[in-house]
């Protein structure tokens, strides 16, 4: 399937989605896909918010906003995005998990991109409507929708039946 369809297919049935990816066998480029496509669009997701900053405060101008969230999704995300994944595949092992490092990556990977089009609702009320309670729901809506992904698929990823 294209990712667009498993995008929304994890909306419908996470689980069952997350179970079909790990059908697809061992593949480390994709995971490294997922994470730079989530990247990417988070990244993009910041434009209308950082264009807004810049139209009130001049001072710092929008290439130089843009340049610095370029570096931090393109470079710093990843990396750190890698630790945690490791450090969840630690934890998950302390508690009995059978996942590998590889699952745990794509766990992390897909959930990020999978709630990616939430992000992208969010950059859009930051940039139109700026801060407020609408922002913060929206927001919370996104983080929500990832947390909810990201623990989903690590149940699965980390289940007793997956191969060690």
């Amino acid at each position: 399937m294209a990712v667009a369809t498993d995008i929304a297919a994890m909306y419908r049935a996470p689980r069952q989605t997350v179970r079909r990816l790990l059908t697809m066998g061992v593949r480390e480029d994709r995971a490294l896909l997922y994470l730079m496509l989530a990247c990417a669009l988070i990244f993009v997701a910041q434009w209308p918010r950082l264009a807004r900053e810049a139209h009130l405060d001049a001072a710092v101008p929008l290439d130089a906003r843009i340049g610095g969230a370029l570096l931090a999704w393109f470079f710093l995300a990843p990396l750190l995005l890698y630790a945690v994944a490791a450090i969840t595949r630690l934890a998950a092992r302390l508690l009995g998990g059978r996942g590998t490092w590889y699952t745990a990556r794509l766990a992390l990977f897909w959930s990020l991109l999978a709630a990616a089009p939430m992000w992208l609702l969010s950059g859009l009320a930051a940039g139109f409507l700026g801060p407020g309670g609408a922002l913060q729901g929206v927001s919370a809506l996104a983080l929500g929708v990832f947390l909810v992904f990201w623990g989903l698929a690590l149940l699965e990823t980390e289940r007793p039946t997956m191969l060690a």
